[in-house]
């Protein structure tokens, strides 16, 4: 149950943060507008590791596969893709594609066994469930 919680909840944030990261690109411009938001981030984050002080800040550094250390200029390119999308298509047009995208490439991860995962296999009713998933955007968008 907490997990379904917390995932509810990092899409209410994902949400409000495009939207708010797309106001501020408004009056400012792109790159200032992704610096800000990864700055600022990385104020609160630094900020609650000392305030948790658990471990070495540099211990990162210790994960076995070093592509996994890249995660931080996927977030700028995140930053980067979702004001654009959102500014573009508005808020939920451009949320449904990037939930869609998510949701395929996270399976094929999981199918494939990427990143460490645990390979699973494909099954039909996850492939009903993407095909009802763009049923929905091509419904939405008429």
């Amino acid at each position: 149950m907490v997990g379904i919680l917390l995932a509810l909840l990092a899409g209410l944030l994902m949400s409000v943060q495009g939207v708010f990261n797309t106001r501020i690109m408004e009056t400012s411009n792109m790159w200032a507008t992704n610096s800000w938001v990864h700055f600022s981030a990385l104020i609160i984050s630094l900020s609650m590791w000392l305030f948790v002080g658990k471990g070495s800040l540099f211990s990162v550094f210790n994960v076995n596969n070093k592509l996994y250390l890249l995660g931080g200029i996927i977030g700028a390119f995140i930053t980067f893709t979702v004001i654009k999308s959102i500014s573009s298509l508005g808020p939920i047009y451009a949320t449904m594609l990037i939930l869609l995208a998510q949701l395929v490439v996270s399976c094929l991860i999981e199918v494939l066994g990427l990143f460490g995962t645990e390979k699973v296999s494909i099954e039909w009713s996850k492939l009903i469930g993407v095909a009802l998933m763009v049923a929905g955007i091509i419904i939405f968008k008429k």
